[in-house]
């Protein structure tokens, strides 16, 4: 089954509040071998001016895909993630996160280009918010979806 087009502007969320804490900050950084204090140390991330441990930049990603799997798993846009390859990830922070935020995630369908060689492309917007509502990261992923044989 094809990719539909008409998903385009279809939102998901938000979802269930994914908290941030220290053990997860700590694995994620080791990890992608992030080397700074301030992943590990409280006390160094205080001096670095954060409440607490502060994310690796790309620890936004695990927050964002957790949302992306309604989009995946919704049959009306016809993804088979068996014939998924990530294409492309995009950061835009608002703000660090830090051990202790509670973040929420919408994601938005932008974009579905036509299968071009078998191949159509799904480009998603996940908008990462705290409690407050104020935005923390926008993560825009592109996927590659694999058409039927």
């Amino acid at each position: 089954m094809p990719v539909n087009p008409e998903a385009v502007g279809r939102a998901y969320g938000p979802h269930e509040p994914y908290e941030v804490t220290r053990v997860k900050i700590r694995e994620f950084a080791d990890a992608v071998d992030a080397n700074s204090f301030a992943h590990f140390n409280v006390e160094a991330a205080r001096a670095e001016g954060y409440d607490d441990l502060v994310a690796p930049t790309t620890f936004a990603v695990i927050i964002a895909q957790r949302a992306e799997f309604h989009v995946v798993v919704d049959p009306e846009v016809g993804v088979d993630f068996s014939r998924v390859v990530h294409a492309d990830e995009r950061f835009t922070h608002h703000r660090p996160i830090v051990a202790g935020d509670v973040i929420s995630t919408t994601v938005h369908i932008d974009k579905i280009t036509p299968p071009r060689a078998g191949i159509s492309m799904v480009t998603t917007r996940a908008e990462l918010e705290d409690a407050d509502g104020n935005p923390v990261s926008t993560v825009i992923s592109t996927l590659a979806v694999r058409e039927d044989a």
